[in-house]
């Protein structure tokens, strides 16, 4: 059959390409998408050229097993209907609703293994959001808050905005954040923050001092931006932590580790997606993160963050959009029909 996907074909340009897809192996399904997500800060470094040439998209991924190499397909977040099975996969996954890690394409095969069905009562523009609920989950598995902590959140982007929402569900003192865009501070608030500044303020930042005049217990680190760890770092206190979760591509963080940082004792840790805290492991794996993030999924309903909506032929709207005007957008999806 003839599908429909999307290359990063050259920086600042996508192409829409019809291709023909064969039909499933017998282990496989064939997937019809309804929704694919854009994920706003890796898609847009993505779409601007500014990735590691030659590496691989994404080792852990099947879909993304090539490599940063034009042209290229590129997405994580595809939610669609099964519609064709191989002869040795159980009929009863026709009709089933399906989260994929997948590219952006009208229709895609898959092992049933690399697929996760979507529960009862949760929606397509619900479930194209679990990648970014898992990120968000794991950030606040690895931070570790604690009852009574302040903590402060840089950047309120869709993982941004989703990890503040998770924070808000603790007891915590303080929760405060910041982001540059007027709109995401707005969401901020209506996500649990306490207050929610503009760092490039200089008013801003002497409330948030007044705020928390010895620094915060916990900091994350979402901007995508190196230049805003020095910032998570000034702002945290004796022994604090400071979780990274930000992808900064080939951008370099140039860190003051003087002696704020160097008498402090401030802990600095990675946090990616792929794997769980080595010392996790034991009680968790990543089947029971994933029961966790549809559950928050149900409870938060990330589908409130969507902004913009566009056909899969209208793509490149999209990303000049968040190329050029990223104060406009947060959430935005891709339809098929």
């Amino acid at each position: 059959m003839n599908r429909y996907s999307l290359y990063f074909s050259a920086p600042h340009r996508v192409e829409v390409v019809q291709e023909q897809l064969p039909p499933p192996s017998p282990h496989q399904v064939q997937v019809n998408t309804i929704l694919s997500a854009i994920s706003p800060g890796t898609e847009t470094m993505v779409y601007r050229g500014k990735f590691p040439h030659g590496e691989a998209l994404d080792p852990t991924l099947p879909s993304l097993s090539g490599k940063f190499e034009y042209p290229f397909q590129y997405g994580y977040s595809a939610v669609g209907q099964v519609i064709e099975t191989g002869e040795m996969v159980a009929q009863s996954w026709l009709g089933k609703t399906v989260f994929a890690f997948e590219p952006h394409s009208s229709h895609f095969n898959s092992s049933v293994d690399n697929l996760i069905v979507v529960p009862d009562g949760v929606t397509a523009e619900q479930a194209v959001f679990l990648p970014n609920m898992e990120t968000a989950v794991n950030l606040v598995m690895d931070g570790a808050p604690l009852i009574g902590e302040d903590v402060l959140v840089l950047g309120q982007g869709l993982v941004g905005l989703l990890t503040t929402a998770l924070l808000g569900l603790f007891p915590l003192n303080k929760m405060i954040t910041l982001d540059h865009y007027p709109r995401r501070r707005q969401f901020s608030l209506a996500m649990g923050a306490t207050v929610s500044f503009d760092p490039k303020k200089s008013d801003d930042i002497e409330k948030i001092k007044g705020l928390i005049p010895d620094g915060v217990d916990l900091c994350y680190e979402i901007t995508g931006n190196p230049h805003a760890l020095n910032q998570a770092i000034a702002f945290t206190r004796y022994s604090g932590r400071v979780v990274i979760g930000s992808w900064y591509g080939q951008k370099t963080a140039k860190l003051e580790l003087g002696s704020h940082f160097h008498r402090n004792r401030i802990r600095l840790t990675s946090s990616q997606v792929s794997t769980l805290a080595p010392q996790l492991t034991g009680r968790w794996d990543k089947n029971r993160r994933f029961q966790l993030a549809w559950q928050n999924i149900s409870k938060l309903d990330p589908s409130k963050m969507i902004t913009h909506r566009y056909h899969l032929q209208q793509a490149h709207q999209a990303y000049r959009l968040l190329d050029e005007r990223p104060e406009d957008i947060l959430g935005v999806v891709i339809g098929y029909a």
